[in-house]
């Protein structure tokens, strides 16, 4: 499995799973293009790559700003060309009942984690069209495909990831482009380490291997789904998540 001289642009990697999924593409053979909204954290993860001897660039993206998806997806295009790969990791959340939740933080969190990745998709479409290949990688969240306490928005957002997975993957058939989804469990993040201790120690818990995944891990699955080893899989969710949502 390997990304020789191949573009892979993977979005929310100043941090957490965007950024190791960075590591993971560049460590086989990918040119990467970071994209986040915290330009010095994708930045630093860039030139940490160059260190170590492999090719990366990165640039702010905020995926609710159309003008700043728009940009950033022609300066990847001109300075780098068309992707093989598109990954869309950008996520955020807050633990918080429905009944507590603010009309604001509803708008926040769909426009983040449902709206950011169609936007940046969107972007990249026709430059992969034209090319006749590709693969998109959406990172959704087993809360949107069993819901979770405490995440009713989120979990609505992330089921919209999949469903929009599913039908873009129907609709990029006939172009050769397959689009897939990645669904983690409970990971070792920084967003993961902002929820109460108590939490933290529950979900451990209630993971049958009893662990917490690490991003590598969900990395890992990421790369799978990017690269040639998956050429003939397209429209599926995979929930990465140690057991722990054991569904059909």
């Amino acid at each position: 499995m390997r990304f020789d001289g191949s573009t892979v642009v993977v979005t929310g990697s100043g941090s957490g799973i965007g950024r190791a999924t960075a590591v993971t593409i560049a460590e086989l053979g990918g040119r990467v293009v970071l994209g986040d909204i915290n330009l010095p954290a994708a930045e630093e993860a860039a030139a940490a790559l160059r260190a170590a001897g492999h090719e990366a660039s990165a640039h702010r993206l905020d995926v609710t700003v159309p003008d700043s998806v728009t940009a950033f997806a022609a300066t990847a295009i001109d300075q780098a060309g068309t992707p093989v790969a598109l990954v869309n990791t950008v996520g955020w959340d807050m633990i918080q009942p429905c009944v507590d939740n603010t009309t604001e933080y509803w708008d926040e969190i769909v426009d983040l984690n449902f709206m950011g990745p169609v936007r940046v998709t969107r972007a990249f479409l026709d430059s992969m069209i034209a090319a006749g290949t590709g693969a998109i990688v959406n990172v959704a969240s087993d809360a949107g495909r069993v819901g979770s306490t405490g995440e009713t928005i989120y979990a609505g957002a992330k089921g919209g990831v999949i469903a929009f997975t599913k039908s873009l993957a129907r609709e990029m058939a006939r172009h050769g482009i397959r689009v897939n989804c990645i669904c983690p469990g409970p990971t070792d993040t920084p967003l993961f380490r902002a929820q109460p201790e108590k939490m933290q120690d529950a979900l451990v818990r209630a993971i049958p291997l009893r662990r917490l995944a690490q991003p590598s891990e969900i990395a890992d699955a990421i790369a799978f789904f990017a690269s040639s080893r998956s050429t003939f899989i397209t429209g599926q969710v995979l929930s990465v998540s140690g057991g722990l949502t054991m569904v059909g």
